[in-house]
């Protein structure tokens, strides 16, 4: 049974919302620099970033647990694809008008209000991944909707922001962040949180993601798509999942975090019935583990640090459960490692880590440990420790009202953790560098005029006038082939063959290690202006791609492949010739000969002549022959 089985999403009120960033194929945002990721580093400036208050004189709470971190930002700054700019040494240009337009034209696809004048806002970002300590983003339109099966999406923001840099690595309190994509052009496309079931999630990203294709100006690729979930059951939170970047994914991550809201539910309801508290007080128990065989504390015993505890008075039972699995102990962790201690021991996975039965009853003597009661352990620096005990006490006290609201970080797997408090209005404030403008009229109605065709439409029309079905029109489209496709069939006709190319022979020589993307649009041209004028079969494609994509022209690679094409005389001389040599298998199998000695022609005149030329006379010549 799946785990959407088991889990009454309806009965449990879900509500999803979704945030899609897509970035554009343009020039950066506020640079006239290319948008392109490079491996180079070049130089590098190391900062420092600190939270600063808004224009109403609050600190964002996320800022705050980002700066607790204390880490160092060091940036590359490659010289091909990023400038003073993303470097903050000097005020920004623009915005982009190609990207404005891209933006726009979004807009215009979901029904939405323009806003008439746009203003660019800074929205406080100090995990180091914006050199400037904020984001520059713009509202761009409102008040949107999208049909999905029938169903209206609203769409209540649409947003043009630029992307941040990207993380390389991160050692010895230094996060390395190279700026090739900081500044490339995002549009942010947010739902409303009318999506009611994990699969439903995804229909909605793809249609979004298809309107976006449908611009032509948009990146591809892993990265160049990001989703961020707002998910929430009727007696849950709000939890916002950053990053999520495999769509097929959406259901599975929807789901892990319904189920992980309801064990928090369940939990809740047990600390209540318990009369569960959590104390303040923190106790230093180093003394007590002294004698410890931890290699971890053993370790920061030499170092002269020490070994801190706090009581869970009421929890014992809910850090893991009976069988192993993990319920509140791993989110008590996740908020004492934001200070930047390495984890917690707690009391529902002891003894174990070198910690003995001698060892916890000293422990629990110390802090009055009862039949229900819990506690987790901290080794560190005494201040660094009391820091991270004061995170678990924040943590534990919001289990007792069941799930708070947060930010997580989406991993692979479908699960999250925690990255920190969901940010409020305070992290927003004015762009001074950059002015505010007008979107005037004559530019809506010229992107009206220019519109796109929809996705729906052309995946209809392919089928009504090339004679594909939906899918084959689908993954055409999804793919990125449909223009490209569309040129060869309207300059050299052969619809089937240009499909079977795209969606069968490209994935096999991809299989096989050959760079069909190092083939470009004039090469396939010109390969099908040769198929036209029959200088090869059909069969042939696939020798002369492989060519093309080492490198070759199209005249070496056809040479290479040897695909001089047979007449008809010679094809049905050639099947003849195979018919005698073989006349007592065919005497034998009569037309059941046609499967085996098809092969035998086909190896020896693939690409030379048509499959099905050749069938036909094979079929001609075993009829005569019976």
């Amino acid at each position: 049974m799946t785990m959407s089985e088991k889990i009454d999403h309806e009965e449990l009120g879900l509500k999803v919302g979704l945030e899609i960033h897509q970035q554009l194929d343009t020039e950066k945002l506020f640079c006239g620099c290319p948008s392109e990721m490079v491996e180079d580093e070049d130089g590098t400036v190391l900062r420092y970033l600190r939270p600063t208050e808004s224009e109403l004189g609050d600190v964002d709470r996320a800022a705050l647990m980002e700066a607790q971190k204390g880490l160092k930002f060091r940036y590359q700054t490659p010289e091909s694809s990023s400038c003073l700019v993303e470097l903050d040494e000097e005020p920004p240009h623009g915005p982009d008008e190609e990207a404005l337009d891209i933006a726009i034209t979004m807009a215009l696809f979901m029904d939405a209000e323009m806003i008439e004048e746009i203003h660019f806002m800074r929205k406080i970002v100090i995990d180091g991944s914006n050199t400037t300590g904020f984001q520059r983003t713009a509202l761009l339109a409102i008040d949107g909707a999208l049909d999905v099966n029938g169903k209206k999406i609203g769409i209540p923001t649409m947003c043009l922001e630029e992307d941040a840099a990207r993380s390389v690595e991160e050692e010895d309190g230094v996060k390395v962040y190279r700026l090739d994509r900081s500044g490339i052009p995002l549009v942010e496309i947010a739902t409303d949180p009318d999506i009611t079931s994990p699969q439903e999630a995804k229909e909605v990203a793809q249609k979004i993601g298809a309107l976006f294709r449908s611009t032509k100006k948009v990146k591809r690729g892993i990265g160049s798509i990001r989703e961020d979930l707002n998910v929430s059951i009727e007696e849950g939170a709000r939890v916002e999942m950053k990053g999520v970047q495999e769509l097929y994914m959406l259901p599975e991550y929807v789901e892990k975090e319904v189920t992980r809201q309801v064990t928090l539910l369940e939990i809740r309801d047990v600390l209540d019935k318990r009369d569960a508290k959590v104390q303040e007080k923190i106790y230093d128990v180093t003394e007590d583990l002294k004698e410890c065989e931890s290699s971890i504390i053993r370790g920061n015993l030499k170092r002269g640090k020490g070994v801190y505890a706090l009581k869970l008075e009421g929890f014992d039972g809910q850090l893991r459960g009976e069988d192993g699995e993990a319920l509140l102990g791993p989110e008590l962790a996740e908020y004492a490692k934001k200070t930047g201690v390495a984890g917690i021991f707690h009391s529902d996975e002891l003894p174990k880590f070198g910690i003995t039965e001698k060892e916890m009853k000293a422990v629990e003597e110390r802090l009055d440990i009862g039949e229900k009661d819990a506690y987790a352990l901290v080794t560190a620096a005494e201040e660094d420790s009391k820091d991270a005990l004061q995170n678990v006490i924040e943590r534990a006290k919001m289990a007792l009202k069941g799930v708070p609201e947060e930010t997580r970080q989406a991993r692979p797997d479908g699960t999250s953790v925690f990255l920190r408090p969901l940010s409020g209005e305070a992290r927003m404030y004015p762009e001074t560098d950059i002015p505010p403008k007008k979107v005037e009229s004559t530019r809506l109605k010229r992107l009206t005029d220019e519109l796109p065709e929809r996705p729906d439409e052309k995946i209809e029309r392919y089928q009504e006038e090339y004679g594909l079905n939906e899918q084959q029109s689908r993954q055409l489209f999804r793919k990125g082939y449909d223009l490209l496709f569309e040129k060869i069939v309207e300059e050299h006709g052969s619809p089937s063959v240009a499909t079977n190319m795209f969606l069968h022979t490209y994935p096999d020589l991809e299989k096989e290690g050959f760079e069909v993307k190092n083939i470009n649009k004039e090469e396939l041209l010109e390969i099908f202006r040769r198929f036209r004028s029959k200088e090869f079969a059909k069969e042939g494609i696939p020798d002369i791609l492989k060519g093309v994509s080492q490198g070759r022209s199209v005249d070496e690679a056809l040479d290479a492949a040897g695909l001089e094409s047979v007449g008809e005389e010679d094809i049905r001389e050639k099947v003849v010739e195979l018919i005698q040599d073989r006349s007592d298998f065919v005497e034998e199998r009569k037309m059941g000969a046609i499967g085996p000695l098809m092969g035998v022609l086909m190896k020896e005149l693939k690409g030379k002549a048509d499959g099905e030329k050749i069938s036909e006379i094979l079929k001609e010549e075993i009829e005569k022959r019976i």
